[in-house]
């Protein structure tokens, strides 16, 4: 499965998935944070709440420009100063996720879940970052976490979909992916995702009219993805896949 491809991400600051990597140089209790100046901690707890924020501001920026080693530097400087700050725990993870440091994101949400139970965010990047380490059946255990908190988090029931399709539970991901779509109907990765897990099951006719929407929804985006993707193995060479993608 092509997961990566067509992963939704979302959060406090999205946790994006390009493309999959190997696991993670480090496990997950691996909570250690990584800082040079070694009396940053008794200088930044001088500091006062503004000056904090302003490194969490800039720790944003650092992300939203792919800056990640700039932006984790700056969520330590937060989260020392302010190690309750569930905020800065969750960009801390995905700034390490966007570098595929996994084990290490992991635990930066797992202090934010500490702190904050009941943050969706922190739940699914969680889930996310499951997902790129290949442990569909834990992260699908985070995504219901997520569900739980926030059910209408259309996201969440989309990743879910495709590692439950991954665990070749079909039936499940393809009931995860039409609670994506009562939610959001116009979501394209949940119609995608759903004429994967229909070609999977060589459903021609399901998995094709499920592409079309998706196709139809998102311009452009779809023909070359599902030429190559190899869910589409078992239907890529009937007419109807060859006449839509061809179009």
């Amino acid at each position: 499965m092509a997961f990566c491809s067509r992963f939704v991400a979302s959060g406090l600051t999205a946790f994006l998935i390009f493309g999959c990597s190997d696991l993670a140089e480090s496990t997950r209790q691996d909570n250690r944070i990584v800082v040079q100046e070694n009396n940053v901690a008794r200088l930044l707890k001088q500091n006062s709440v503004k000056q904090v924020e302003d490194f969490f501001i800039e720790g944003n920026k650092f992300l939203e420009t792919n800056r990640y080693e700039d932006a984790i530097a700056a969520y330590d400087k937060v989260v020392i100063a302010a190690p309750d700050k569930v905020e800065a725990w969750i960009n801390r993870g995905n700034a390490l996720a966007a570098l595929q440091r996994y084990g290490q994101a992991l635990g930066s949400y797992d202090r934010a879940i500490a702190i904050e139970p009941n943050r969706d965010e922190a739940w699914y990047n969680r889930g996310n970052a499951l997902s790129a380490m290949r442990l569909y059946q834990e992260a699908i255990i985070s995504y219901d976490k997520a569900i739980a908190i926030k059910p209408d988090k259309y996201e969440a029931w989309i990743n879910r979909g495709i590692a439950l399709s991954t665990l070749q539970k079909y039936s499940q991901a393809l009931a995860s992916y039409e609670k994506a779509i009562a939610i959001k109907p116009d979501k394209h990765q949940a119609y995608y995702n759903r004429a994967c897990t229909y070609a999977l099951q060589k459903n021609t006719a399901k998995a094709i009219s499920n592409l079309q929407k998706a196709m139809k929804l998102s311009p452009g985006k779809y023909e070359a993805l599902a030429n190559t993707d190899p869910d589409f193995a078992k239907v890529r060479n009937s007419r109807e896949f060859q006449d839509l993608v061809k179009q």
